[in-house]
């Protein structure tokens, strides 16, 4: 069978999907409305809204190619509760989004971009989240305090040398971001692989 050109393949979202999925069944309601932000490949956005048929997911991506990835599995799974790819550069105001979303999910963007991504992060979910919405963001992170994995260590050199502007993120500086939008750190799991998964929700 051949694959489509445009659709890409992530073995780490492969490897993590199940594990995040589980910990998104916990936190969300039935039902809502999800904005995903940097949705790359699209593998996250077909597993979760596969695993959670009560949310309309929106994915979305500021890369064209990640468009069409997206655009390929989602055509592959045809979920009724899947929309159509949105091209969002989270530095970009507004965001071109209707609102409000019950839940913001940004997985692994944070170390791979700019720091500045963050606070638009924060800004751009904190404008288009409902009065209890969430932002729920995955990946990497270094802990004041916390010994670092040596993995995480060696990865974090690794992005610093293929881009000076890239690197793993402590944890106290993104909660300082998101607590200039008017957001606070609501919840911290522990995931596989010395990932995080954290919870924002309105002050």
């Amino acid at each position: 069978m051949n694959v489509p050109s445009a659709r890409r393949h992530s073995p780490p979202a492969d490897r993590n999907k199940g594990p995040i999925l589980e910990v998104l069944k916990a936190l969300l309601p039935e039902r809502g409305r999800l904005l995903e932000i940097a949705a790359g490949t699209g593998q996250h956005a077909v597993h979760f809204a596969a695993g959670l048929p009560g949310w309309d997911w929106w994915p979305s991506d500021p890369d064209a190619s990640a468009l069409a990835s997206i655009a390929v599995y989602a055509a592959e799974a045809g979920l009724p509760n899947l929309r159509a790819p949105l091209q969002l550069d989270v530095l970009a105001e507004p965001w071109p989004v209707v609102g409000p979303f019950d839940a913001v999910f940004c997985a692994n963007m944070l170390h791979i971009s700019p720091w500045p991504t963050c606070a638009a992060l924060m800004q751009g979910a904190a404008a288009c989240l409902s009065p209890g919405g969430v932002l729920v963001t995955y990946g990497p992170y270094f802990e004041r305090g916390v010994e670092s994995a040596p993995g995480n260590v060696s990865f974090d050199v690794d992005l610093r040398a293929r881009n000076r502007l890239w690197g793993l993120r402590f944890v106290h500086d993104v909660q300082a971001r998101a607590q200039a939008a008017g957001l606070v750190l609501q919840a911290r799991h522990a995931m596989p692989a010395n990932n995080l998964l954290l919870v924002f929700a309105r002050a």
